[in-house]
């Protein structure tokens, strides 16, 4: 899974990255809300870590503009002992969990998780629909059209993350970061083998794809059923 940390405290945001990448996440990095915002909004993301006190965008801002964009990723507000006001505030404005600094990493590991497993938050929500395909992630079941159709555990996660991204391309890399947690290996055709084996389940009885290549950037699921 892939966290966006945005905190203008370099030795900071270090800290929460390191912690991250050796509890089996990607951490990308953003110094300022502006920044933050942008790589938000550009890239795909399981969930973010947010400073309240950022330079040229504050983080309730930040967080404000992500919800009005209907970006709904779970967010995790980090601020220096909020007073109660700062904490009711920092939800109103869409923020899904409030940490008091200082802190543990392992503090701000576990509400992380606590936030992932939220019903359709983070990567593999429980029920996830696009036109004529639902999945549901818990039980690893699939439906085309009304035709049933059982998922491995990596199936799963790929076609979740093809879900949550419907209409856009999903890069290679990322798929394998969402799949199995490491970057990708030019060289190594795992991804492909299985986006093969989860077409052939999906598209059987069907004419056309619902999962479309889409040359030099991935994968992309197609916001309307072609078939």
């Amino acid at each position: 899974m892939r966290i966006l940390l945005v905190a203008e405290d370099a030795s900071q945001a270090a800290y929460l990255a390191r912690g991250l990448s050796e509890s089996g996440y990607v951490a990308d990095v953003a110094g300022n809300g502006v920044d933050g915002l942008e790589m938000a909004l550009e890239g795909i993301y399981d969930a973010l870590i947010v400073e309240r006190e950022l330079p040229r965008l504050g983080g309730l801002e930040l967080v404000r503009r992500l919800r009005a964009e209907d970006l709904h990723l779970p967010v995790l507000m980090c601020s220096a002992q909020p007073s109660a006001l700062e904490r009711v505030e920092g939800l109103r404005a869409g923020c899904d969990d409030y940490l008091s600094r200082p802190y543990a990493f392992v503090e701000v590991l576990v509400r992380l998780q606590a936030l992932l497993r939220r019903p359709g938050r983070g990567a593999t929500g429980d029920i996830l629909r696009a036109p004529g395909l639902e999945l549901d992630c818990s039980a690893r079941l699939a439906w085309r059209r009304g035709r049933e159709v059982r998922l491995q555990f990596r199936e799963t996660l790929l076609l979740a993350r093809l879900l949550r991204h419907q209409g856009q391309p999903v890069s290679r890399d990322l798929l394998l970061e969402s799949a199995w947690d490491y970057h990708f290996d030019p060289n190594d055709n795992v991804i492909d083998k299985h986006i093969h084996r989860l077409r052939r389940k999906l598209d059987e009885g069907h004419s056309r794809s619902i999962i479309r290549t889409v040359a030099g950037a991935g994968y992309l699921l197609e916001t309307d059923d072609p078939d």
